[in-house]
């Protein structure tokens, strides 16, 4: 059997990842018979419980601080990879009673008949993603976190669907799940959620490399993710990258690039205005240019958010898109839209990738005008945003505040 399955995967490296997980799941198998040998089986069972019974009410008396209710939110995924222009609805009803709190997709739209599907594992540890960012983040995971819990996601649904349905995409669903959360809960505990965050909408390239003789791949970590959104007292993180590696800036050494694919980096760099203005604005986006060499390269673009920008809060303003190009040495420009495959890019072309901000939160007007000049110094954002955005004026050569005129100016909006 395991010979079947890797006889299918090119890399042997894939192979070697299995062998180190069957590992570390041996090596904890030992540690639990070492304590069960110590302690005695009912003692170990005791604990254990014990355990899952303090976390549970642990998760009770978070539950117990949001108002009973019940809370609607919903959100737009957008093209299925088959039908262009297709839209599908993630709807969630949220019932808060006491120490228990529901969430209901039931009302969700049907699944697609392209590869934009969930599973219900996927849909459901994504509903609890999003809601253990609004809890104590010092709770243990383990069952009791989730018996106060309860989540219904239909079959059939876009986060649940029914075999055969394709469901590659189904783990990029949770950005507008979460989305149609934070919606939902943003009437209960405005202070604990944020406003939108940027998807996802990454390359991938292939082709062949004339220097080195061979065939390459590589994934765009560059510019996987923009920026988060804002929540209550605090900005959102600057282009977050990928967030399971090292994050932002630093996901893809730029030599290692260049050394691993026949592509010149152009450059890689913050997007002003990218963010979402507000009170707290949100965190920034991310701009990556670079010049493709080789032969035969494909482009496959893969995510979403190239249609509606990340929302804002409470007066927040929303951020904006993500967009991938293919600027040929012809002049000639495409625009790939989020789920695409390009052949035969001629050498010389540049990808242009912006990987868009996320949602400020409140009134961009009550944002400290001292440290609106001083983003507008340090280039995250404009003359122009600032004046329209936060009705802060700077002065262009010395960079400080017109206090007369910003403050004029602001009055002039709470008229």
């Amino acid at each position: 059997m395991w010979d079947l399955i890797f006889a299918n995967i090119r890399f042997d490296i894939v192979a070697a990842d299995m062998r180190a997980q069957i590992g570390s799941c041996v090596v904890g198998e030992r540690g639990i018979l070492k304590l069960i040998e110590k302690y005695g089986l009912d003692v170990f069972e005791s604990h254990k419980e014990y355990l899952f019974d303090s976390t549970e009410k642990m998760m009770r008396a978070e539950i117990k601080t949001i108002p009973n209710g019940v809370y609607k939110g919903e959100a737009t995924v957008y093209y299925d990879g088959r039908t262009p222009g297709s839209k599908y609805k993630i709807r969630v009803k949220i019932t808060v009673e006491d120490e228990e709190i529901a969430f209901d997709y039931s009302d969700t739209d049907s699944q697609t008949d392209g590869f934009v599907n969930g599973t219900y594992t996927s849909s459901a540890s994504a509903t609890l993603l999003t809601f253990l960012q609004m809890v104590n983040p010092d709770m243990p995971h383990n069952d009791g976190m989730v018996r106060p819990v309860k989540i219904i996601i239909p079959e059939g649904t876009i986060l649940n669907a029914k075999y055969p349905a394709a469901t590659t995409f189904g783990n990029h669903l949770c950005p507008p799940n979460a989305d149609a959360i934070i919606r939902a809960l943003s009437q209960a505990i405005p202070k604990r959620v944020t406003a939108g965050w940027n998807q996802l909408l990454c390359y991938l390239t292939s082709g062949y490399d004339p220097r080195k003789k061979n065939n390459y791949v590589d994934i765009g970590f560059m510019g996987l993710k923009g920026g988060s959104g804002a929540i209550h007292g605090v900005d959102g993180y600057d282009h977050i990258g990928m967030i399971d590696a090292s994050g932002g800036v630093l996901d893809q050494d730029y030599e290692m690039f260049e050394q691993q694919t026949p592509y010149l980096l152009l450059n890689h760099e913050y997007w002003p205005d990218s963010a979402g203005a507000g009170q707290w604005r949100g965190g920034l986006g991310v701009e990556t240019r670079f010049k493709i060499g080789g032969e035969n390269t494909k482009v496959v673009t893969f995510g979403d958010g190239d249609v509606e920008a990340p929302f804002g809060l409470f007066g927040g303003k929303k951020a904006t898109l993500n967009t991938i190009e293919l600027q040929h040495p012809d002049g000639k420009v495409y625009k790939t839209t989020s789920k695409d495959l390009v052949e035969n890019v001629p050498s010389g072309t540049v990808l242009f990738q912006q990987a868009g901000g996320g949602g400020g939160y409140g009134d961009p007007y009550l944002r400290d005008s001292a440290q609106v000049a001083q983003e507008v110094k340090n280039g995250v954002v404009s003359f122009k945003k600032a004046m329209e955005d936060y009705g802060v004026i700077v002065d262009q050569k010395t960079f400080e505040v017109k206090k007369e005129e910003t403050e004029k100016l602001r009055k002039k909006k709470k008229s």
